[in-house]
């Protein structure tokens, strides 16, 4: 009999310590310090928790259609203590944005950061690809990520462009760099590419490894550029108008001369990129392409079609023009690869890039810029 309870004892215990170990999961990186949930487990799921007692419904939204956590919403189910658990995936590895519905009202998840995309402060989740390492913090040399502030005559308003300078930059001020222009997607800002793109990251290891020629980043916020004296009706709510009509103007008739003044560039054509993602792909082909004068290299993450009908009658002529979509894009793959095409048959150096297994979402436009800037400013 003893051996008999025995032998109960030690499986019922092995079953809980198989359990245990069964549960890999780890606090996702984009939580608050300390906090736990939501979890990320080696499988890509993900478990969402929340304690919300008086509460009778409550959801997780993803950002979008286009994103790697999957078509929601997906709803919690509450414990006898008021405790909300879901869990999903597997799903894409990457940045994702999301946000809670409680009852009907839409909130934050608590336990994370937030980050400004749709238009508002969202939570966010990061959830770690094993098989890559390129935007991850490593003990490498890092530049610095400045907020500077500046007068735009353009839009009669002030600014802030977040300007990424090299490791390099403060130590010999004899050496001057090339410029990357490189915007956000709608609905997101300035912080975007570094909040939520981990644009220095990247750039500081492909430095690091030589891969790439020191620059300077420049980011700007694409979505509010309004032109002086503009009509006020487009600034409310429900107006139809991104209020970023003057954008192009603002590049070239402000930011580029505030950098130069400011920083120590290179201030020639082939020294200059312009490049973005979704919207700020179309803002990087319009401005890049219709200001040749001004950029040798111009680069479209999730873009959409051709800019110019013509790419012949392009002078002078690009140094490069990058596309590359998510390989779950299909209209932007369609569209990119044509363009492509179409720029190669004209005599115009392009390349088609993409990025497998993604979709409208950070992870292809990581991926995007760690192929594209290694193309710059080569001697």
């Amino acid at each position: 009999m003893r051996r008999i309870l025995f032998m109960l004892s030690v499986a019922v215990m092995s079953g809980v310590a198989w359990a245990q170990a069964a549960d890999d999961s780890k606090p996702a990186t984009s939580n608050l310090p300390g906090v736990e949930y939501p979890r990320v487990h080696s499988d890509l799921r993900v478990t969402f928790r929340i304690s919300a007692p008086n509460t009778q419904k409550v959801q997780v939204i993803p950002g979008g259609n286009d994103n790697g956590l999957g078509q929601g919403p997906f709803n919690m189910q509450r414990d006898d203590k008021g405790v909300w658990t879901v869990t999903i995936g597997p799903v894409v590895p990457g940045f994702h944005y999301y946000w809670l519905q409680v009852d009907g009202f839409a909130c934050n998840d608590p336990a994370t950061q937030t980050f400004f995309g749709w238009n508002k402060e969202c939570s966010g989740i990061e959830v770690p690809d094993r098989t890559l390492d390129f935007y991850d913090v490593k003990d490498v040399p890092h530049g610095e990520v400045r907020a500077h502030w500046y007068y735009s005559k353009v839009t009669a308003m002030w600014r802030r462009a977040m300007v990424y300078t090299p490791p390099d930059y403060d130590r010999d001020a004899k050496v001057c760099y090339p410029v990357l222009y490189l915007q956000h997607g709608a609905g997101e800002s300035e912080r975007g590419w570094t909040s939520q793109g981990r644009a220095n990251f990247i750039l500081d290891n492909l430095l690091a490894e030589k891969k790439a020629q020191p620059m300077i980043v420049v980011m700007e916020n694409g979505m509010v550029a309004p032109r002086a004296g503009g009509n006020p009706a487009s600034a409310q709510p429900g107006a139809g108008s991104r209020r970023n009509e003057a954008f192009g103007e603002l590049v070239i008739q402000d930011l580029i001369p505030m950098v130069d003044a400011a920083y120590r560039t290179i201030p020639d054509r082939t020294h200059r990129a312009i490049a973005g993602l979704s919207m700020g792909a179309g803002q990087a082909m319009q401005i890049g392409l219709g200001n040749l004068g001004k950029f040798a290299y111009v680069g479209s993450f999730s873009g959409g079609g051709p800019a110019r009908s013509d790419p012949s009658k392009l002078e002078p002529k690009p140094l490069l023009v990058w596309m590359g979509a998510g390989s779950a894009e299909s209209s932007r793959m369609t569209s990119g690869k044509a363009t492509v095409e179409a720029m190669t048959k004209a005599g115009v150096p392009a390349v088609w890039f993409e990025a497998p297994g993604t979709s409208h979402e950070w992870q292809t436009w990581r991926k995007c810029l760690y192929d594209f800037a290694p193309r710059l400013f080569q001697k």
